[in-house]
């Protein structure tokens, strides 16, 4: 083990002497089907990776499940504060602001959203009436909670539908494209019988896809970058579940660094009004014409090193940027109420 900032010459600054890493409680049985759970199936190996860079920089480090035991378990270890990877409860996505809000009344410091923006993060048609009310560009789009709701006549196919709670590419595949109303009705039936919950209809917008990357700090940076597809013969090009969870070499998919200084202040914008914090993932389409529109936004997206192969990670390495000094950044710049940080 180095000693503490011996890795990171900049001795000014103060890291904490212990963190906690709270993770999902991951079991089968709370997960409506199998895909779903491989969504979150390695929470408790990537936190042990996060935690051995942890270690690595001197700081003891204490992992946590996000379970019923948590409140207990914080208060006997009283970790300085904790880094917040918590993307489900009992395979409850929704359930997962459940964490701020404990950690709040705690008064544990913690990374990521705070309640309100954790909550916000997975409705997704919310998000969209959010963005829409703040002159940010979304695709026309409607929720439905049963199948034979009617259809909103401003709608156009193709349409692509999703779970409106359910973040992790769950059920984003080639049949999540309609092309007329009786396919959409049987992808409805499909998703909400499964899931049982609403689904998000929106107009499928053909043309580049970029992925925001960003990070809080004295300044706030935005790292983009452009998915670049190698299925260039598909109809419809867009990042499916097996191409986000696929092994690299079998990815459909990789990742190169895209600039436009105009879209990085819509993306800060962004992240302003949909509460995040810290750091957080934003997904976006080009259409041919050259307009943006926000399709995702994720306040917790996967965490970690290049070695756990998650978006941030891969677009971190893009533009050369350290996992230890993303840490740094992180236990530095928190995002928990003002009234507990020591500074």
């Amino acid at each position: 083990m180095v000693e503490k900032n011996d890795r990171h010459p900049d001795n000014e600054i103060s890291l904490p002497h212990s963190v906690g890493i709270i993770y999902s409680e991951v079991k089968r049985e709370y997960f409506s089907t199998e895909t779903q759970y491989l969504t979150e199936r390695d929470a408790l190996p990537g936190a042990k990776v996060i935690a051995s860079y942890l270690e690595q920089m001197g700081i003891e480090t204490h992992l946590f499940p996000g379970d019923v035991g948590l409140s207990e378990k914080l208060q006997k270890e009283k970790p300085d504060m904790v880094l917040n990877l918590v993307d489900s409860i009992r395979g409850n996505e929704a359930l997962s602001a459940t964490i701020p809000a404990l950690l709040e009344p705690l008064k544990i410091p913690y990374t990521g959203a705070r309640f309100l923006g954790e909550s916000l993060a997975h409705n997704k048609f919310l998000v969209k009436k959010l963005l829409e009310q703040n002159d940010v560009s979304v695709p026309h789009y409607q929720l439905f909670n049963t199948p034979k709701d009617d259809i909103d006549g401003t709608l156009r196919f193709p349409l692509i539908s999703k779970l409106n709670e359910i973040h992790g590419a769950v059920e984003i595949t080639k049949d999540a494209i309609s092309e007329s109303e009786k396919h959409l009705r049987d992808r409805l039936k499909f998703l909400i019988d499964t899931y049982k919950r609403p689904v998000l209809v929106e107009e499928f917008i053909t043309g580049r896809e970029i992925t925001a990357i960003v990070l809080e700090g004295s300044i706030t940076e935005v790292y983009l970058a452009e998915k670049v597809f190698s299925n260039l013969e598909e109809k419809y090009i867009f990042a499916t579940f097996d191409a986000q969870w696929a092994d690299s070499e079998k990815a459909s998919f990789h990742y190169e660094r895209f600039k436009d200084s105009q879209l990085s202040e819509m993306v800060k914008k962004v992240f302003e009004v949909t509460e995040m914090a810290d750091y957080g993932k934003i997904d976006i389409r080009l259409d041919a014409s050259g307009k943006y529109y926000f399709i995702d936004c994720n306040t917790n997206p996967a965490f970690g090193p290049k070695e756990l192969d998650c978006a941030i990670a891969n677009i971190f390495s893009l533009y050369d940027i350290n996992f230890f000094d993303i840490l740094k950044r992180l236990l530095t710049k928190t995002s928990y109420h003002k009234d507990f940080c020591i500074r």
